[in-house]
């Protein structure tokens, strides 16, 4: 992890070289999302609720996904741009360096401007948090931390698995985000919205909703049957990066190299 920081010790002071230009980059980072939730917040306005969620209660939904994709979106940046590695060759010099490549690619790359659309996330769930009447308990909170963290690793493992993918394609597939920005945008809203099919696949294969529908639930006291179940949901979502490190493992064992 010593390694791990000194990179993104270097990269934020590069980033900082052009201190207007990451602001400005920063700036304009806080106003993409605040388009998406003035839309939402339009949205209620017109309808007033959507299946019986009311429109703090989206808007808690809309602060921990966008919240957990931008951190992810920050440190987990080097997987994102990973097919840049793989064709112009330098994956090999990763290769032959005595530490694994998860932290090197990890440490390739950080974007800081995402610090805008984070502080706007904060901002949201400060709002969404103020207007519901939650009975908070120390268990509550603990499952709030959890919720966002867990966000963190799915998207953080679905980078992985798109960059694995690179191994064998080269460029990267744009297919790929319908995994991220699609399921971001799809999990800013409770899941019990959509098709149940839709409901299943992003709970028991890619576990968005593992991330805030389920929990989400507890929370707000709307669970039913055991609540044991709704609390422990965003373990799931830590879960699910095991199987995408096995599979970044497979992709690094079968890469070809440049031969340059």
């Amino acid at each position: 992890m010593s390694l791990y920081f000194k990179y993104l010790h270097i990269l934020f002071k590069s980033q900082m070289q052009y201190r207007t230009s990451f602001w400005l980059l920063s700036f304009g980072q806080f106003f993409i999302p605040l388009s998406v939730f003035a839309g939402l917040y339009f949205l209620f306005e017109r309808f007033g609720q959507i299946k019986g969620w009311t429109f703090f209660e989206v808007a808690l939904c809309f602060a921990v996904i966008h919240m957990a994709f931008a951190i992810s979106e920050c440190f987990a940046r080097g997987f994102d741009s990973f097919s840049s590695l793989v064709r112009n060759g330098n994956f090999d010099r990763l290769l032959v360096r005595p530490r694994g490549t998860i932290i090197q690619v990890m440490g390739s790359q950080f974007e800081f401007t995402r610090l805008g659309r984070l502080i706007q996330s904060v901002i949201v769930l400060s709002w969404a948090l103020s207007n519901l009447s939650i009975e908070w308990s120390f268990v509550k909170a603990c499952i709030l931390i959890l919720m966002i963290v867990s966000g963190v690793f799915i998207f953080t493992g679905i980078f992985m698995l798109a960059a694995t993918l690179c191994f064998w394609t080269i460029q990267g597939l744009e297919v790929v985000n319908i995994f991220t920005d699609g399921g971001r945008e799809m999990a800013q809203y409770p899941l019990n919205i959509y098709h149940k099919w839709v409901t299943k696949f992003f709970t028991f294969v890619i576990p968005f909703g593992c991330v805030n529908y389920l929990p989400l639930m507890y929370v707000l006291g709307r669970s039913e049957g055991e609540s044991i179940l709704y609390m422990l949901a965003p373990i799931a979502g830590i879960v699910f990066i095991l199987p995408c490190l096995l599979i970044w493992r497979f992709g690094v064992k079968h890469y070809r190299s440049t031969g340059s």
